[in-house]
């Protein structure tokens, strides 16, 4: 259970779990977090003024306590002696005040925590929002070499860790802060002598927790790391718990699991420990202070230097001092963790975006669907160029199918085409005006695509197909989804159009899925379609329905089919055979048969494939 157990401490990173982490360029990040907060100048202030206003009434109370205690010794001495004894109406008015500055205390200190916490959480809205706001306009090339879960991370644990940290550093450390002052002056007005009988005892404690910090970062950064490591693992096995089953790999999870987790458990055991050890150690050490000052204390009183209630309140501020000492230090480390999570935000934030608007930009209202392909060059990696001088022309309404084997360049063409890249040399061409003339978003609306991934979200039926067109009326989907032979299967489900598809649309199959979004394309109604294997995900009898309707979508609409199967393409207006990057050959289905090329090669032995199944 204990391992298992540490599997729950701050998996957000924030508190204990990202103290071993630090930020690559801590002044910088802390300056630009600075100036995010400074909009919110006026709350901050009053934050400041609440916490010190706080700090100090509490810091009073020891004090007026010890007069009450000396009133008290005082009037028992007086009565013993014969005199008129305790006054109570004195002690009454005393512990009066006292409550009333423990009070003001308590308010001044519920009014700065409202008000961080206020100033926390628009900070962590505005970065949420701007980064909802960044991730569409960032490149795709961002997203390649970048697993979702990395980019998921940025927008969960590190602004949650900010939030977090960021609450809890700066009202500690302005409390800190003011304790320590605070309570050295109360000390310095009872006796500067055992103040620094005190403050000897200072250098012993920051050594102590210098020595904890530096021996537990190295567990808290292993466990950051294997926390990351489970945490993955877990991700991983569960979004493939089909592929884990089929290959009866479940003992070989469980395994690496354990593995991980114990490596996990190990370094945060040591770490928590290590940590642990700190206050246990503080308080033995602020003890021997302690014992310090009681003997000095009434070694003063008993010379009439100080009162009984002056050692009763030193003592106690003796025992408070060495506390925030402790908080000032976990503090600093806290702020490595706010440092570390802000950086990787801000590092998002100001990655280079996509030019999203151009000057005089071409209007999508004058396409017609004429594209032309003009000495494309193009790279991933600029150094590694996989399109080469690429050239090809296409007429408005034609259909153009795209083949050749994996890795031949198809689906990097259709990149190209919608502008999630542009090319390195050479440019692409839709009646007559180059596609970097147009604004993105309206360059995008120009299209419809239906991929070999599908993609539905957390939502109706029906609000999926309207997806293409937000604005369309329920009769509007209705008519796309029966162009699309969607029809009949939907009215077949228990609530029809407003049945919910679940996380990963995973109450519906494959090909039902792909019908759905080929639904969304047409009602989508646009200029230019792509397909990029479209039917591969449904069967025989319902590819032929689906090719059915999609005869019917593309007539007098330029559209680029992506297949494998090139039974599917026979009927093309124009047929681009790539390899390598390059159009080898082109023509429509006949002509390119009758070459006895590449293409007929391909088309052969997927027929003598076929015949042969």
């Amino acid at each position: 259970m204990s391992k298992n157990n540490v599997q729950r401490k701050s998996p957000m990173g924030g508190g204990k779990m990202g103290t071993g982490e630090k930020a690559k360029n801590f002044k910088s990040t802390m300056s630009k977090l600075l100036k995010y907060l400074s909009e919110y100048k006026t709350p901050i202030i009053l934050v400041f003024i609440f916490a010190i206003g706080s700090t100090i009434f509490a810091i009073v109370g020891p004090k007026i306590l010890g007069n009450a205690t000396t009133e008290l010794f005082e009037g028992f001495m007086s009565k013993i002696s014969g005199g008129p004894g305790i006054n109570f109406n004195k002690i009454s008015e005393i512990l009066v005040i006292l409550i009333c500055l423990y009070a003001v205390s308590a308010i001044f200190s519920f009014i700065q925590g409202i008000l961080m916490t206020n100033v926390s959480q628009k900070l962590t809205y505005k970065l949420r929002k701007e980064l909802s706001e960044k991730i569409h306009r960032m490149p795709m090339k961002f997203f390649d070499g970048r697993t979702h879960g990395e980019v998921l991370s940025i927008f969960t644990n590190d602004i949650d860790t900010l939030s977090q940290s960021l609450n809890q550093s700066a009202t500690q450390l302005i409390t800190s802060i003011t304790t320590v002052i605070g309570i050295m002056i109360m000390m310095f007005s009872i006796d500067w002598i055992m103040t620094l009988v005190v403050l000897c005892i200072v250098p012993i404690s920051v050594g102590i927790i210098g020595v904890v910090i530096k021996n537990s970062q190295k567990y808290f950064k292993e466990q950051q790391k294997y926390l990351g490591h489970v945490n993955g693992q877990v991700e991983e096995v569960f979004g493939g718990q089909n592929i884990v089953r089929v290959f009866n790999k479940e003992q070989k999870v469980i395994d690496e699991f354990e593995k991980s987790n114990d490596i996990l458990y190990k370094s945060a055991w040591k770490s928590q420990f290590l940590s642990g050890l700190m206050m246990p150690i503080m308080t033995f050490v602020g003890n021997l202070g302690y014992v310090a000052v009681s003997i000095l204390g009434g070694y003063f009183v008993i010379k009439g230097r100080i009162t009984v209630g002056n050692i009763q309140s030193f003592i106690q501020y003796s025992r408070n001092f060495t506390q925030p000492m402790g908080q000032i230090a976990q503090v600093s480390n806290l702020l490595q963790s706010t440092a570390a999570a802000a950086e990787r935000v801000f590092e998002f934030l100001e990655q280079e975006e996509e030019e999203q608007f151009v000057k005089n930009p071409a209007s999508i209202d004058d396409v017609h669907g004429n594209v032309e392909f003009k000495n494309v060059h193009f790279g991933y990696n600029p150094e590694k160029i996989i399109i080469n001088d690429f050239n090809a022309k296409i007429k408005q309404g034609q259909k153009v199918a795209i083949v050749g084997p994996t890795g031949a360049g198809k689906t990097t063409m259709i990149k190209l085409l919608m502008r999630f890249y542009d090319v390195n040399d050479g440019a692409i061409l839709i009646d007559g005006n180059d596609l970097r003339n147009f604004n993105r978003s309206e360059l995008r609306e120009a299209f419809g695509m239906v991929l070999q991934d599908t993609w539905l979200y957390n939502g109706s039926i029906m609000d999926n197909i309207r997806y293409g067109k937000l604005n369309a009326t329920d009769e509007d989907v209705i008519k796309a989804a029966k162009a699309a032979h969607v029809h009949n299967f939907v009215k077949t489900l228990p609530d029809g159009y407003n049945m919910e598809l679940n996380e990963e649309a995973s109450n519906v199959s494959q090909g039902q899925k792909q019908l759905l979004t080929i639904a969304r394309a047409i009602l989508a109604d646009p200029k230019i379609l792509i397909l990029d294997e479209a039917t591969s995900s449904v069967d025989t009898r319902t590819e032929v329905l689906i090719q059915k309707a999609m005869d019917n979508l593309m007539k007098g609409r330029t559209s680029f089919v992506i297949a494998h199967r090139l039974s599917t393409i026979k009927d093309a207006d124009l047929i681009l055979v790539m390899n390598d990057g390059d159009i080898i050959e082109q023509g429509n289905h006949e002509e390119l048969l009758s070459q006895n090329g590449f293409y007929a090669n391909l088309y052969n032995s997927q027929f003598e494939n076929a015949k042969a199944v």
